[in-house]
């Protein structure tokens, strides 16, 4: 088990270390997604220390995701008000135990999961087609 456990993480940050920038926000928003998904299930279960922790794991992803928006684009100054938006509800899901609150965040972070997924598909296909005029 414990072989298996460390093949594991040398995988993960295998694959973090060699990941480009925007697989890098993909995978930020694949781990908040799965912060917030516990943060729900331990309020369910009245587990407040373990919905407390998820949550600002969350609010840490967001962070930083706010911390890497490039403002001399027009989309990152668009992007900055919904991240501290979603903070801020996860602050309020926090204090109120609401889980229609996180349900909300966790919405937008799959709406902005998925369009970064596109993004990363469309950038992969026009280098491939660019590739293959050469």
């Amino acid at each position: 088990m414990a072989v298996q456990n460390s093949a594991l993480n040398a995988y993960k940050q295998n694959s973090v270390t060699t990941a480009s920038p925007g697989e890098l926000t993909l995978m930020l928003y694949n781990g908040c997604l799965k912060f917030l998904t516990k943060a729900n299930k331990a309020i369910e279960e009245k587990n407040i220390q373990e919905k407390n922790i998820n949550l600002q794991k969350a609010q840490a992803i967001i962070s930083e995701l706010m911390s890497t928006l490039n403002m001399d684009y027009d989309i990152s100054k668009q992007m900055l008000p919904l991240y501290e938006y979603m903070n801020r509800r996860l602050i309020e899901a926090n204090l109120k135990n609401d889980t229609a609150i996180i349900d909300e965040v966790i919405g937008l972070t799959t709406e902005f999961r998925d369009t970064w997924k596109q993004v990363i598909q469309i950038t992969r296909q026009q280098q491939y087609s660019n590739t293959q005029h050469v």
